[in-house]
Formats: structure tokens, sequence, C-alpha cells
């Protein structure tokens, strides 16, 4: 399967050589990418089974996220990379994953989605700007945002790519590509 296009355009903004976090990773798709462009990756899943192919791009952890404990307590990444998965329980343990200056890449559903597929309950869909405002609330820097609909396949999104504070910027400001 094919990385994201949303992570694809935003990885330039990971900085060279920084570890990458996968949550929900599956086969690791995402782990496949970032590892063929040099960075270090790790993905965690419950999924024994998709693991097993997402072995092959670097560190994999099998845990329960949602009812076990937090894997990675005393670990930041460089980046942290979730598609197509929403625990709202766990969203500030994610942020909270991301090293200072480090990056988040988060793309998934969002309400409306239950009007032309699956998922289609309440608690696996973002609520509109969702994503944004706890971004905004802990003063990261977003360089992009969408909320929309998606045609092929049919699907509610919402996306976000944001730059964590924390690091020393100097006197010129940071380019973010986009």
């Amino acid at each position: 399967m094919q990385p994201s296009p949303w992570i694809t355009r935003f990885s330039p903004l990971v900085q060279p050589g920084a570890s990458v976090l996968d949550v929900a990773c599956g086969r690791g798709r995402h782990m496949h990418w970032f590892a063929q462009r040099g960075h270090t990756v790790t993905g965690v899943d419950r999924d024994a089974e998709a693991l097993g192919a997402a072995r092959a791009w670097g560190e994999t952890v099998e845990a329960d996220i949602e009812n076990g404990p937090w894997p990675f307590a005393d670990r930041h990444f460089g980046a942290v990379v979730v598609t197509n998965y929403l625990w709202r329980p766990l969203l500030l343990t994610v942020l909270g994953a991301v090293a200072p200056g480090g990056v988040l890449l988060y793309e998934t559903f969002a309400q409306g989605n239950d009007t032309v597929g699956k998922p289609s309950r309440p608690d696996f869909l973002l609520r509109p700007g969702e994503l944004l405002a706890l971004c905004s609330g802990a003063n990261w820097h977003v360089v992009a945002y969408e909320d929309g609909f998606l045609p092929q396949p049919e699907r509610f999104v919402q996306r976000i790519a944001a730059v964590r504070p924390g690091m020393p910027t100097g006197s010129a400001p940071t380019r973010y590509p986009l």
C-alpha cells in the first residue's frame, strides 16, 4: 500500500535522520517511507501479523495502546505519524511523544464519514476543528491543516502537519517547506 499523500507531502518537515514513530502502523507503509529516507523508524500496533511485515523497516512494538500502558513513556521522536486511527484518550500522549522541534503528521476520519462508509461511530471521527484546536492549545506551529471531503475513496478527513515548539530558532524565521 502506498503512503498517504499528506504524509509524503509534509515529510520534508522532519529533520534529516530524526527518529519517527508510526502509531497504529499496521503493515508499516509509513515506516517504509521514512526508512527509505534515512530515518530510524518505530511502529506500534496490536496486530502481530501486520507487525510481521512492518518489522522489515525498523523497530516494532506489539501493544494494545487503548487498553494497556503507552510503551514509549520515556521516549521522544523527531516525528510522530498517525493515519486512519483515533483514540481520544491518547491524543495528549501522542503530542507528548513528539520531541521539541519535532513534527506531528496526523490524518484520520472526520465527522461526516458516517454518510459514506466506515468508520461511522462518533468515537472514531474527529469533530470539526478538533486537531487544530489540540495543536493551537499547545502552541504548536501549524504548517498545514485540512478538514473536508476526499472523493476517491469517498471519505471525510481531518489532517494536520504541525511542529512542536521548543527548538531555538535564532534570528531568522524557520522556513517550513510546503
